[in-house]
């Protein structure tokens, strides 16, 4: 724990530097440089080039390679800008009775597919061994697949409207790597609808999920439900891992996985300084909401991305009712 809040306040103070460093190279060179290769549309390769390349240097995708899942593991197995954070402070809770607190959440939730000792180390027993229950979160955007699997380990999948998460995500990772770079909204669009976007397309996520959703171990949400019922999404946490919350267990737990408790504490879930142009005042829990589309994508792009995955679902066999859930 002491290691990676170490790390974090040294590369926040290396990566402060930086960014003034940076200022006249990033709009006096960098900014022109990219607004032409936009004009001569090459953006969303450029945006496809360093997914690539950070997959390379993280080693994301086979990050659980040689782990093997324990009794005590809760995966939160969240897509990209899908409420991976509220997921995992529910959980979070729910293992510690309502007595979670932390400087940051992954000084206490191992992330095996971020950068190497940003997070916990997943093998690190710490936080389980001083857990009142004996479980202890895992975090990952990765496909059920790329996960380790055991019949005594609990998974919690976590999908949402993949137009509200592509937003989304096109504002965090505004905030957090690109700042003044970052890649037109059309570019961002056409990188997050690939099926090699950096963690997983988004409808190969979903079906390694759905495909599993019956097994007594796995949870299956989405988003827009547990926006509708905070204290049944609780429950249905709480029996999955086994946890017996008393009547004032539980409300505290709720009250913590409040939207309006976690924006007080944002900072304890914002990733911080990534790169010299990150944003060091953006915030993890934007808006929260639900349909919130709308404020970047056209109605012609709306109905492109629900034409696109459905048609991707049904060539992967999937029966996941993706227009029933998320269609126009």
């Amino acid at each position: 724990m002491e290691k990676q809040q170490r790390l974090r306040r040294r590369m926040t103070g290396i990566l402060t530097v930086a960014h003034y460093l940076m200022l006249l190279p990033t709009y006096l060179l960098l900014r022109p440089l990219l607004w032409i290769i936009r004009r001569m549309g090459y953006g969303a390769r450029l945006f496809a080039a360093f997914g690539k390349k950070l997959r390379q240097v993280t080693g994301m995708r086979e990050a659980f390679v040689g782990y093997e899942a324990r009794p005590q593991d809760v995966f939160v197995c969240s897509y990209y800008k899908s409420g991976t954070n509220w997921a995992m402070q529910i959980a979070h809770q729910i293992a510690t009775l309502g007595q979670g607190d932390f400087e940051h959440v992954h000084d206490v939730i191992p992330w095996p597919d971020s950068p190497k000792g940003y997070a916990l180390d997943v093998r690190d027993t710490t936080i389980q061994a001083s857990s009142p229950t004996g479980l202890r979160v895992i975090k990952t955007h990765l496909a059920f697949n790329r996960i380790p699997y055991a019949p005594h380990a609990r998974y919690i999948a976590v999908i949402r409207d993949p137009k509200d998460a592509a937003v989304s995500g096109y504002h965090f990772t505004r905030d957090t790597m690109f700042g003044p770079l970052m890649p037109s909204w059309a570019d961002f669009l056409a990188f997050f609808m690939d099926d090699d976007f950096i963690f997983e397309g988004w409808p190969y996520f979903v079906n390694s999920y759905w495909q599993v959703r019956d097994r007594e171990n796995v949870l299956f949400l989405t988003y827009e439900a547990m926006k509708q019922d905070l204290p049944g999404t609780v429950r249905q946490i709480a029996h999955l891992m086994g946890v017996a919350l008393t009547d004032e267990q539980f409300e505290r737990v709720c009250e913590k996985s409040s939207f309006a408790y976690m924006k007080g504490i944002d900072a304890k879930f914002y990733p911080g300084r990534l790169t010299p142009w990150s944003n060091p005042n953006g915030k993890m829990m934007r808006r929260g909401k639900v349909g919130t589309a709308g404020e970047l994508m056209s109605p012609e792009q709306r109905q492109m991305m629900d034409a696109h995955y459905q048609a991707k679902l049904q060539e992967l066999g999937c029966d996941f009712p993706y227009n029933q859930h998320y269609g126009l």
